[in-house]
């Protein structure tokens, strides 16, 4: 009789357990299906349309790997490349020195600091292309406030949008104010997981606020950084919104990133196929840069934090 009250038990909770792991499958399906028809699928065909030649309407032709060829001997696939290197230094190395020095700015006990902290995130909700619209009018050359302000100063405005010298500059900037909300509040909370004492136990010793801050805050806080630069560096190769809305490109293909040549070769000139290709150059890219920067960061790590 235990016997048989022990197996029935025992197989109440297997239903139980089986009920259980249907509705957690039932809860996971539709993200399931989201990733599957938005994720999956898309980067498996679009791995196989880069080994075909396909304009989006015919029936694609495979050609093997003569895409990824015409890639490489692309000369504005190269220059293309150049400015995407080019602007993602410049918001990632600015970028992260602005938003160090805005996150320890705010991390200190100051009148309204809420207050800024949300006003520089805010800048950060605001979709792309209505940050981008704003700025465009703010280069504008004759009523853009930009160069109002400059000419009240008796400054000769450039033509910002419309030189090749300043476009990319006008463009990174503008890509700098947009994301530099995200960075401060990642930094912020890396600061304020760093303990008061260690600062006083710093100050004790006779360490002043500078040498505190290069022997203590910056080796504690090289994570965050990193992260900071990865998710910059990732966001700085991708960039298009800003392009397509500021520059489309120019003047001259001064601003025109990997992105934007494979919007154009996509949708432009219905060159799915090798838009494929470069697309995936482009991901090879972007994922041994990371890997790089991993990997050095990773040997600096080793090293420990240094004394003050």
């Amino acid at each position: 009789m235990a016997n048989r009250n022990l197996i029935l038990h025992s197989r109440k909770k297997s239903a139980s357990q089986h009920n259980e792991n249907l509705w957690g499958y039932f809860f996971i399906a539709p993200a399931l299906i989201i990733f599957l028809v938005f994720y999956a699928v898309p980067i498996v065909m679009s791995l196989y349309y880069s080994l075909t030649r396909f304009d989006g309407i015919s029936e694609p032709v495979f050609i093997g790997l003569l895409n990824y060829l015409k890639v490489f001997r692309n000369r504005e696939f190269w220059l293309s490349l150049g400015n995407t290197f080019c602007f993602t230094a410049g918001t990632v190395i600015a970028g992260t020195i602005i938003s160090l020095f805005f996150a320890v700015l705010l991390n200190k006990k100051i009148r309204g600091r809420g207050w800024f902290r949300a006003a520089f995130f805010l800048p950060y909700i605001v979709s792309y292309i209505a940050a981008a619209m704003v700025w465009q009018w703010m280069y504008q050359p004759d009523s853009g406030i930009i160069n109002v302000v400059l000419e009240a100063f008796g400054i000769t405005p450039p033509l910002w949008l419309g030189s090749t010298t300043w476009a990319m500059i006008a463009v990174i900037v503008m890509s700098i104010w947009k994301t530099l909300g995200f960075n401060l509040i990642i930094l912020l909370s890396g600061l304020q997981s760093i303990s008061a004492e260690l600062y006083e136990a710093a100050a004790l010793d006779g360490a002043t606020q500078v040498q505190s801050f290069f022997k203590l805050t910056v080796p504690l806080l090289k994570n965050t950084v990193l992260f900071v630069v990865l998710n910059s560096i990732i966001t700085g190769l991708q960039a298009f919104d800003q392009i397509y809305i500021m520059t489309g490109g120019g003047p001259l293909k001064s601003t025109q990133t990997v992105v934007y040549l494979i919007y154009q070769n996509s949708f432009l000139y219905f060159k799915q196929g090798y838009a494929s290709a470069m697309s995936y150059v482009l991901f090879a890219v972007i994922f041994a840069v990371g890997l790089i920067l991993l990997r050095v960061t990773n040997r600096r790590n080793e090293g420990g934090v240094g004394s003050v």
